[in-house]
């Protein structure tokens, strides 16, 4: 029974939590994700500010956490219902950043957060998020990996994710055309990375180079019980 309430009771914190994260979108335009937003989100959602706190502890940073994290499971909610049937892989890689982005309604949010998670007392929770956000896709695409292409795969998929979401926030052109192209672009760069890698372990030159790499990412094992922390296990 307490294991009945315990759940409950988490399912109560993340309800308070969107009605503050909901509350604050209102605000962090104008204020960024700092704790004027997070009082304001306090006072306009209703919440004791004891309880408020107690549930996010670091106010509009939990906040900024939790807007980045609902975007991820959006993405992961519309990959669901599309049918990838016949796409080539890169493609719904690039499908799948698209939607992520999409699903980012609110540009200045993301525009604040970006600002946010690069002050060095929060550079390590905004590249927690993007690795987050990476896992998130390879998983919603059925990524199976359990050595170092799990890493890899994910560490790739960061740096472009990253690249790509610095140049949306400034780009103005219709329907974010200019983006989309840029991250075909930034997809086909990896493309051709991973290419050249497999055409190395085929050529009789270049394969004995492949040999200790290959090797060591082998060794190198996925994390078992959160995929966000590293660095995993060597097997």
């Amino acid at each position: 029974m307490q294991q009945d309430d315990t759940t409950q009771d988490t399912g109560q914190q993340g309800d308070i939590r969107d009605q503050l994260l909901d509350a604050a979108l209102m605000h962090v335009a104008f204020d960024g994700w700092s704790e004027t937003t997070f009082r304001a989100a306090v006072e306009d959602a209703g919440i004791d500010p004891g309880l408020a706190r107690a549930i996010c502890p670091r106010g509009s940073v939990d906040l900024a956490m939790a807007y980045h994290r609902r975007g991820d499971l959006a993405m992961a909610e519309r990959l669901k219902i599309t049918d990838l049937t016949g796409m080539r892989y890169r493609d719904k890689v690039a499908l799948a950043v698209r939607f992520r982005l999409e699903a980012a309604t609110d540009k200045e949010a993301v525009r604040r957060g970006a600002t946010l998670f690069a002050l060095p007392q929060h550079a390590a929770d905004g590249a927690k998020l993007i690795w987050g956000t990476a896992d998130a896709i390879w998983t919603a695409l059925g990524d199976t990996s359990e050595d170092g292409n799990w890493y890899s795969k994910r560490a790739t998929l960061s740096a472009v994710y990253s690249s790509v979401v610095l140049y949306w926030l400034g780009d103005d052109s219709p329907e974010s055309a200019a983006t989309w192209a840029f991250l075909d672009r930034r997809i086909d760069d990896v493309m051709r990375v991973e290419s050249f890698k497999q055409q190395a372990r085929r050529n009789p030159l270049l394969k004995p180079f492949m040999i200790g790499p290959d090797w060591l990412a082998k060794q190198i094992k996925a994390p078992k019980a959160r995929p966000e922390d590293l660095p995993g296990s060597l097997g």
